[in-house]
């Protein structure tokens, strides 16, 4: 029999039921009367975890860079009838599937024949169908895909900050892997991977909508299989402190050159919860620092250092963590120059109480705005749950925020020797 929770949040107004679904699945169904359904069936694999066994194995497994993205896009072949698309297109439903750093999705949203929807889903991604014919196919159209994300000034950018960041870690390297190492792939490499990653203990569903409960049981019961237990073992190289490379340029067609200043962070807390609450206190700090009502956008904007485009994020994950400012500017340099001697400013004088309290409005209100969208809902559910949290977790942790903890971060942060920065330059 399957066990059932209901979690609910009295400040938020919102609740959710918890399956543990005898076949190993965790089930999670936020019920929200909106037009659309959406649905994600995801796995806690990603780009990253290119090494590692199953507890009890002697030898750790080393795969090629990219076979977690290379899998996606396998598991929507069919052994018999239509492909996957196929199927969701005469029901109705819009289908797609990403692959991250840590984790594997496979979603749909539809407004009518939810059931018939998720029949789809939960059928195709637990029946693989790999052959080494298919596979040779397939390696031509993700090298392509390859070659034009080396054409994107977006992505070389990014990733060549990653590469200024980290030496060693497997985050460094893009998610689709390169041209050289998807040769490598083959049909038992993607069953291996299939098999260690898509155990249904390794995975969750979640679904946000108006939908009913037994219904999505159900279809559950009609097509999932039980899964063994298992224990994945991942393996990281351990990464030095301090940045890799300070600074790493590129040249392609671009109007004006783009900047992503990194800070690589060093200091992850083991704890789910604690890397929770470093999370929100970082989303607060940037909103603080680097938001269009900041003195440093407006100084730089003013100045016609930098355009309108000037985007901050942190990234927190069980191995990983950075924090990320990025824009275009005419002197992408100066800019670099300039946001660092204001962390410093910034750093002497400390956040006062006035910008900390707006700012965690700021943050609260953009957290609440998210439960107005289903494929929202589903998609940080999955998130949360992947890193050992939970969606209504946040909430708390935003309200009992203090300013002194964010103080702190500003202070242990922003070190010189955890600071790189890439640039896209024209032609």
């Amino acid at each position: 029999m399957s066990e059932r929770i209901i979690k609910t949040n009295e400040f938020l107004g919102e609740s959710y039921t918890k399956i543990s679904h005898e076949s190993g699945l965790d089930i999670y169904v936020f019920p929200k009367k909106l037009t659309t359904t959406f649905a994600v069936f995801g796995t806690k694999y990603g780009s990253i975890d290119n090494k590692f066994r199953l507890k009890g194995e002697k030898e750790y497994i080393e795969v090629p860079n990219g076979i977690a993205h290379f899998l996606e896009h396998k598991l929507f072949d069919n052994e018999n009838g239509p492909d996957t698309f196929s199927r969701y297109a005469e029901v109705g439903a819009n289908a797609n599937a990403f692959t991250s750093f840590d984790k594997t999705a496979y979603l749909f949203s539809c407004t009518e024949n939810f059931r018939e929807s998720l029949e789809i889903l939960l059928d195709f991604v637990t029946k693989p169908y790999f052959t080494d014919k298919t596979v040779q196919k397939e390696q031509g159209i993700i090298g392509q895909e390859i070659r034009m994300g080396e054409d994107s000034p977006g992505r070389v950018l990014f990733f060549n900050l990653m590469k200024a960041l980290y030496e060693k870690h497997s985050v460094q390297i893009s998610i689709a892997g390169t041209v050289e190492s998807i040769a490598e792939i083959d049909a038992d490499l993607l069953y291996k991977c299939y098999n260690t990653f898509y155990n249904l203990n390794n995975m969750v569903l979640c679904v946000c909508g108006d939908v009913d409960i037994d219904e999505v049981v159900s279809v559950a019961n009609s097509v999932l299989k039980k899964s063994p237990e298992c224990e994945i073992e991942r393996y990281f190289d351990e990464e030095p402190g301090n940045v890799s490379k300070e600074k790493i340029t590129a040249k392609m067609q671009v109007a004006k050159p783009l900047f992503d200043i990194g800070l690589k962070d060093v200091d992850i807390p083991s704890e789910p919860c604690m890397r929770l609450k470093k999370a929100a206190g970082m989303a607060v700090l940037n909103e603080v620092m680097f938001s269009k009502s900041s003195s440093i956008f407006n100084d730089l904007y003013n100045e016609g250092l930098i355009s309108g485009n000037f985007d901050y994020c942190y990234t927190i994950s069980s191995s990983f963590a950075f924090n990320e400012i990025s824009g275009e500017s005419s002197d992408p340099e100066k800019v670099y120059g300039r946001v660092r001697e204001y962390i410093k400013e910034m750093q002497a004088k400390g956040i006062d109480e006035k910008s900390f309290e707006r700012c965690k409005k700021v943050i609260f209100a953009d957290f609440i705005k998210s439960f107005d969208s289903t494929e929202e809902i589903a998609c940080e559910m999955m998130s949360y749950i992947f890193e050992g949290c939970d969606l209504f977790d946040y909430a708390e942790v935003i309200k009992d925020l203090e300013l002194d903890y964010v103080n702190l971060l500003l202070k242990e942060m922003f070190d010189d020797s955890f600071f790189a920065i890439s640039t896209v330059c024209p032609l």
